[in-house]
C-alpha cells in the first residue's frame, strides 16, 4: 500500500501559489486604493457594503460578523469607530433584546457612495476583466465551494 505523499503535486502547488497570491494580495491591493481614496480599510468598506445590502440596512452584529468573517470584538469595535463618525447606530433588537442591531446611518450611506467608485472599478479591473464569463462562472461555483469548506472549518463542522 503507498503512503500519500506529504507535498503537493506539481499542479496542486501551481494552484496553491496562484490562490495565495490572490488571497494575500488582492486584500492588500483594496486596501491600499481604499485608504488612498477614502480613507478607509477594505474590511470598513466591507461591513458598510453588508449593512446597504440588508433589509432596512439593518443587521444583527452577530450576523453582520458572520457576513463579513469577523470576530464580534473586531466587529464591536469597528461599530464604536462608526457610531462616533455617524455612519451607524447600534440598538437593542425589539424581537431579542439579546441581540444588537446595527444600521447604517444616511452618512455611513454617503460614506459607501463616495468609497464605491473607485473600488468598484478597480475590483473590476482585478478580478472580473482578466476573465471571460465561462470563467467567472466557473470561479464562482469553485469559490462558494472552497468558502462553505472553510467557514464549516472555521464553525468546527
Amino acid at each position: 500500500m503507498d503512503t500519500p505523499s506529504p507535498w503537493l503535486d506539481a499542479d496542486q502547488q501551481d494552484l496553491w501559489q496562484a490562490l495565495l497570491t490572490v488571497v494575500i494580495a488582492l486584500p492588500a491591493a483594496l486596501d491600499r486604493q481604499l485608504q488612498r481614496d477614502a480613507g478607509i480599510s477594505n474590511f470598513e468598506y466591507g461591513v458598510l457594503a453588508r449593512l446597504s445590502l440588508s433589509e432596512g440596512d439593518t443587521l444583527r452584529l452577530s450576523d453582520l460578523a458572520r457576513l463579513c468573517d469577523s470576530t464580534q470584538p473586531r466587529l464591536s469595535k469597528l461599530m464604536d469607530r462608526f457610531e462616533a463618525r455617524d455612519w451607524v447606530t447600534r440598538r437593542p433588537d425589539p424581537d431579542d433584546g439579546r441581540y444588537t442591531l446595527a444600521t447604517l446611518t444616511d452618512a455611513g450611506r454617503r460614506k459607501l457612495a463616495e468609497s464605491a467608485p473607485e473600488h468598484v472599478a478597480l475590483v473590476r479591473r482585478l478580478v472580473f476583466d482578466p476573465l471571460t464569463a465561462a470563467q467567472r462562472r466557473h470561479l464562482e461555483t469553485a469559490l462558494t465551494r472552497l468558502a462553505a469548506t472553510v467557514r464549516g472549518e472555521l464553525e468546527g463542522r
